[in-house]
């Protein structure tokens, strides 16, 4: 089988795969344009791609006909039109699971660095603007007894929240259904989401990107929070209406903000780049070395699967 893939990947999986395919390898570091995405899928049987390449209808008739699976590097697949792929007859994977532990520590990086004005006070020290220890300089708020809304506990939700034992935090969570596991470990509590934005101290996002959830939290949920609280985004950028996040900010309507996910990714905001209660990371949830390397193996694990005629382990459609 001929294989395209999207981006050099951490580790030796490639080199797993030229084993039972040939391989075509986009080197650049920077996303593969649709020009050259659509020259390079001519006659692929395969496609190894990652979260920044849009694979539509289109895309997948540049195949000629020719394209059976395609392999996405990374646990969501919102960059593929599904439906396409299973009316083509296109096996799609995922990644899911690996990345959990590694996304639900950033979480609790961001939550810390907002609340205790980390990157700001980084900022502060290496400008030489600090002249000696003050009673009143870079407050941030505790931690500690505050009150944690998650908002969707899958895996990487509940292992966020399970990471607030620590602290002894009050949970509440919002979901479709109850999540067992939270409530028995933690006493978390199941609200409806406006509730769980008027009370809570933190708000983190972990919810996939669907039709219902993109702009889940806009000018409305954000009025809804308290004037202190502080929002996390490590799911997708979608989720949040950006603009009406920035203007909450430069407002002072919530406190902080803490994403590492953007609604036009690399694209952010201008006017979200500008406020200083705002830490911005460049979606780097699942960014350590064992993690994608891990990611690398399952993805390649998937097509190699297909390759023998098996089912591939991590099957979406």
């Amino acid at each position: 089988m001929q294989i395209l893939v999207t981006r050099s990947l951490p580790g030796n999986a490639l080199e797993n795969l030229a084993l039972s395919a040939e391989i075509e390898l986009w080197k650049n570091s920077y996303p593969i344009p649709e020009n050259e995405l659509k020259k390079m899928i001519r006659g692929k049987d395969g496609l190894l791609c990652l979260l920044t390449d849009s694979i539509d209808a289109s895309i997948m008739d540049y195949a000629g006909g020719s394209l059976k699976i395609i392999s996405n590097y990374a646990v969501g697949f919102n960059n593929i039109d599904l439906d396409a792929a299973k009316q083509r007859g296109i096996v799609v994977t995922n990644t899911p699971g690996v990345l959990t532990d590694a996304t639900a520590d950033l979480a609790w990086a961001l939550l810390f660095a907002v609340a205790r004005r980390i990157t700001e006070s980084d900022a502060y020290l290496r400008s030489g603007a600090w002249t000696g220890w003050d009673p009143s300089l870079m407050l941030g708020v505790d931690i500690a007894g505050a009150t944690l809304g998650v908002v969707g506990t899958g895996r990487i939700g509940e292992a966020f929240a399970m990471r607030s034992k620590g602290f002894d935090m009050k949970v509440i969570y919002a979901d479709e259904k109850p999540n067992e596991q939270l409530e028995k470990s933690l006493g978390a509590v199941r609200l409806p989401l406006d509730e769980l934005l008027s009370v809570s101290d933190f708000v983190s996002l972990h919810v996939p990107l669907l039709p219902a959830t993109k702009h889940l939290i806009g000018e409305r949920e954000l009025r809804l929070m308290k004037p202190t609280a502080i929002l996390i985004n490590t799911s997708r950028g979608p989720v949040i209406d950006e603009a009406a996040l920035a203007e909450a900010l430069d407002k002072g309507i919530i406190r902080g903000a803490g994403l590492d996910v953007y609604e036009f990714e690399p694209a952010v905001n201008p006017m979200l780049l500008k406020q200083k209660n705002a830490v911005l990371l460049p979606h780097i949830a699942s960014a350590t070395n064992s993690t994608r390397e891990k990611m690398a193996h399952m993805a390649v694990e998937n097509l190699t699967a297909f390759i023998k005629g098996e089912e591939p382990p991590n099957r979406v459609v």
